[in-house]
């Protein structure tokens, strides 16, 4: 159970779409995603905040995620501080407790993260560790606060935490995609780098609790096996827009299927577009 609420919580907040984007189709990122015209004209700003309701086979309330943009600065430099929390709710939270915040801070000129913090309890499972990122040397330093340990690992160019891999990808232009595009994905976590494969799916109108929106749809490849019913059973949809913001995101898992909802927003950067 512990696994199935975690990877529920980390497809909203922090594995949905983004790490960060190295390669379509066999083509750099260069040749298919183009920047913005302008670096200010981001697709998120301070003040924004996301809030996502959680249900386990379409009827059971397992739980809310919310995810925040905030500014601040380091070493001069403008930077998003970014928190991402999750919590269960209902009959889930009474057998099975889930308190997860997470947090990024990136430099708002390359995107890059310089700080990722993870404090997560889910029944009984702990973990309190922070990450500080090196672009420079390409370098990692993590910090176990749990067990009082210091590891430093290499990294690659451009790598993005769990969640500001999301933030990255919400400010790319993603209008030259074309349906079965797949944009391969490298993220650091857990010591290591992993590398993800998204296909893009196409364009789909999405029925959400304020409206019908135009979406852009994708397929994370997940591995088939104990949580996940196949490899492909993992479905996201981000509003067709300026925004990007997550509007719904569908698993089928071994047992059962897990579903995010967005529930409540404010402070988008753009208007949000509902058809009616």
């Amino acid at each position: 159970m512990r696994n199935i609420i975690h990877i529920f919580i980390l497809l909203i907040a922090f594995a949905s779409i983004g790490q960060s984007v190295e390669k379509i189709n066999g083509k750099s990122i260069e040749a298919v995603l183009k920047a913005k015209d302008s670096p200010q004209n981001y697709a998120f700003k301070g003040g924004e905040w996301l809030k996502f309701k959680m249900s386990y086979s379409n009827f059971l309330n397992a739980g809310f995620s919310t995810m925040e943009v905030r500014e601040t600065t380091n070493n001069q430099k403008e930077a998003f501080h970014i928190l991402g929390k999750g919590k269960s709710t209902g009959i889930v939270s009474l057998f099975f407790n889930v308190k997860d915040d997470y947090q990024t801070y990136m430099y708002k000129e390359s995107l890059l993260p310089y700080r990722f913090i993870r404090k997560i309890d889910e029944g009984g499972y702990t973990k309190d560790e922070e990450i500080l990122f090196n672009h420079d040397k390409n370098e990692a330093t993590v910090k176990n606060y749990k067990h009082n340990t210091v590891d430093k690992h290499p990294i690659g160019n451009d790598i993005q935490d769990l969640l500001s891999s999301l933030y990255f990808l919400r400010n790319q232009n993603l209008t030259n995609l074309k349906v079965g595009d797949e944009i391969e994905l490298k993220m650091f976590i857990d010591k290591e780098v992993t590398n993800f494969k998204l296909r893009f799916l196409g364009t789909e109108v999405v029925k959400t609790k304020f409206g019908k929106v135009k979406s852009l749809k994708f397929r994370p490849m997940v591995q088939a096996g104990r949580v996940f019913k196949e490899q492909e059973s993992l479905t996201i949809w981000i509003s067709d827009d300026e925004n990007k913001i997550p509007l719904l995101i569908k698993a089928s898992l071994a047992v059962g299927s897990l579903r995010a909802d967005l529930d409540e927003f404010k402070g988008l950067a753009h208007p949000f577009n509902i058809i009616f």
